[in-house]
């Protein structure tokens, strides 16, 4: 096994980068990173439509987050794979149209953890913003959401592990990740399967392990936080 890695850790850390895209394990953390940076902000989004007083926004945006949570990731790649195109007009690389799916899909997962997060605060402070005179959305931007994200933060933290996982299913349509650099090597070698892929799960494990670590910290460092000014 340490062999495999020693021939082999330039394509399953970068991938074939500076002759090819950015792949392997750095490219499996951006793809990860870029889609929960934009996924965030719509999640937002989405979250407050759902807590909107307009039936028909909240409605409509309900109805794609359900879309989504019942819909396998797989086929949300697959239509993207097939749609990004068609509705651009021109060819998209398989990492953004990767990315578009990944982005839509965890939008709508984000999007309960935010509005949980918005809907776990005292209602006591939206009244009391209410009766110094405050606008709804300088409330809302202000003094709801600030504390919302603060409070869901080893959610999201949790959330960016899933996606990390996620990312491998970029391998069926061609995305140079971390999947696929595994997979090019075991074509290569042919006889060494199972060392390859155990590779690739330990690597997996060791990552989504390590940030899941982080997010029980995080969450204690809040429980703490709350704690003291409780007092």
């Amino acid at each position: 096994m340490l062999d495999i890695i020693r021939e082999n850790w330039v394509l399953l850390l970068i991938g074939n980068y500076p002759h090819g895209p950015v792949g392997g394990l750095v490219g499996t953390l951006l793809l990860a990173s870029v889609s929960l940076l934009i996924a965030l902000p719509c999640s937002v989004a989405m979250a407050m439509a759902r807590n909107s007083h307009s039936r028909i926004l909240r409605g409509g945006v309900t109805s794609i987050v359900w879309l989504m949570r019942g819909t396998p990731l797989l086929m949300v790649v697959f239509w993207s794979n097939y749609l990004v195109p068609l509705l651009l007009g021109w060819p998209v690389g398989p990492f953004w149209v990767m990315f578009v799916a990944l982005v839509v899909y965890e939008s709508a997962y984000l999007s309960e953890v935010v509005r949980a997060g918005i809907n776990a605060l005292p209602r006591g402070q939206s009244e009391a913003a209410r009766a110094l005179g405050l606008p709804e959305s300088v409330t809302m931007f202000t003094i709801i959401l600030p504390q919302a994200l603060y409070n869901s933060f080893p959610a999201l933290l949790t959330q960016f592990v899933s996606i990390i996982k996620e990312t491998s299913l970029g391998f069926v349509i061609g995305v140079h990740e971390f999947t696929y650099s595994a997979a090019v090597i075991n074509a290569n070698l042919l006889v060494r399967p199972v060392e390859i892929f155990s590779i690739l799960a330990l690597t997996y494990f060791i990552i989504c392990f390590s940030f899941a670590s982080a997010a029980r910290w995080v969450e204690r460092r809040i429980r703490r936080n709350r704690g003291l000014s409780a007092q």
